[in-house]
């Protein structure tokens, strides 16, 4: 019930943001709003694309799926993260203030909350600015990377060793 009070709230505020902009308000604008709105955590372009296909059985042209995601993201209801090499996008209104860890060798992203850490970026002075929210991306190797790279560093030590 509360995933359906908040879509119809962002489709409600799309509403607005389409015509207080003078923006055609469409069926496929607002079917890729809803669809974005059932998705937990990050989607790209083509997963976006593809989950509309595949569940919504909707046809939309990826031209039209970046253009709707630019008024996403005006409109304040859509973040767009870049992510190394990809850009990652994911639904902003009525989330909560979450960090990301992203692995720099195989690129995952996991989502963390830190109250203390939240606490102290809050708290922060900043000079003649105030701020309105934030992202904080921590970058390094995931759990499953270092005990990969640890097991090939054995392994290498071994062949190594042989070769002697």
């Amino acid at each position: 019930m509360e995933n359906q009070n908040v879509k119809d709230t962002v489709k409600q505020i799309f509403t607005e943001y389409l015509t207080a902009k003078g923006h055609r308000k469409t069926p496929e604008r607002f079917a890729i709003l809803d669809t974005i709105y059932s998705i937990d955590g990050h989607f790209d372009i083509d997963s976006l694309y593809l989950r509309m296909m595949e569940q919504q059985n909707f046809r939309v042209s990826r031209a039209t799926l970046y253009n709707t995601i630019i008024l996403l993201i005006d409109a304040r209801l859509v973040i767009k993260h870049q992510f190394g090499n990809s850009s990652q996008y994911e639904k902003s209104y009525n989330r909560e203030t979450h960090h990301h860890q992203i692995c720099t060798q195989c690129g995952k992203v996991t989502e963390f909350q830190n109250e203390e850490l939240q606490r102290a970026i809050e708290n922060t002075k900043l000079s003649r600015f105030q701020l309105s929210h934030y992202s904080l991306y921590i970058y390094g190797v995931c759990g499953k990377c270092e005990r990969a790279n640890k097991k090939k560093k054995k392994t290498g030590n071994i062949t190594h060793k042989k070769e002697k």
